[in-house]
């Protein structure tokens, strides 16, 4: 969500100060509802009128990124710590992350200006596979690892059953490295289900989502995707197919 007078003045109607005398003046609308108050926030989904002409809707745009550990999933913080869209300064359109991963996690993240395929590609009721990397601590017994398999209690609830593989045994370190694929997306959910067999998570990436994985991009690094991937998700998230 962003103020509306930026938004306004980002898609060069006037300038912020005129922006923000336009909407004291009742010109400007918002979902067909004139907005006076400001500092009001929109997203990328409202529609907004000045002086009754619509804002010009910016070209649709989606991109896979590659997230690095210590950085936001947002557009900005309150912190002042980097946040995603930091890498995206000389995109023209305004970009929203769609979901999210942890501060501390690194890997695959969509960012995009379509606010329709962002709720689509976020709502629980559209199962989208996600599969994660972790380092754990100690080394997962093969019983331990059903258990999240079968699905397993949370503070939230029981999660849906998990695909889950031991891919590396560290003896020396006493760390396993274990890949689970699970198409929910509760906060902190994957940290939370191998915490609650008793191993916690050291490091965690997320390597694929849905068809789309991490070929070619080092962390920081982005890339468009293709008209067919956007279809792609859009019909996964449609028919969970």
């Amino acid at each position: 969500m962003e103020r509306l007078q930026k938004v306004i003045a980002q898609a060069g109607v006037a300038s912020r100060r005129n922006a923000e005398k336009l909407i004291a003046e009742g010109k400007v609308k918002v979902n067909g509802q004139v907005v006076t108050e400001l500092g009001t926030k929109v997203g990328i989904a409202d529609k907004i009128e000045v002086n009754g002409i619509p804002l010009a809707e910016e070209e649709k745009r989606y991109f896979l990124f590659y997230k690095p550990r210590g950085v936001i999933s947002a557009v900005k913080d309150d912190k002042n710590r980097k946040v995603v869209t930091d890498y995206f300064a000389h995109v023209p359109e305004r970009l929203y992350p769609v979901g999210r991963l942890d501060y501390d996690t690194s890997g695959l993240l969509l960012l995009s200006n379509d606010g329709e395929f962002t709720h689509l590609l976020t709502h629980p009721r559209h199962e989208i596979r996600k599969t994660y990397v972790a380092k754990v601590k100690g080394i997962p017994l093969r019983e331990a690892l059903k258990k999240l398999e079968k699905g397993i209690v949370l503070e939230d609830g029981k999660t849906a059953p998990a695909k889950v593989k031991l891919l590396t045994v560290e003896k020396g370190k006493n760390s396993a490295i274990v890949e689970i694929t699970i198409h929910e997306g509760r906060n902190r959910q994957v940290r939370r289900m191998l915490e609650a067999i008793g191993h916690p998570v050291l490091k965690l990436k997320r390597e694929q989502l849905a068809f789309l994985d991490l070929h070619g991009l080092n962390a920081g690094e982005y890339r468009e995707l293709t008209p067919h991937e956007v279809k792609r998700l859009k019909v996964l998230a449609q028919t969970g197919q």
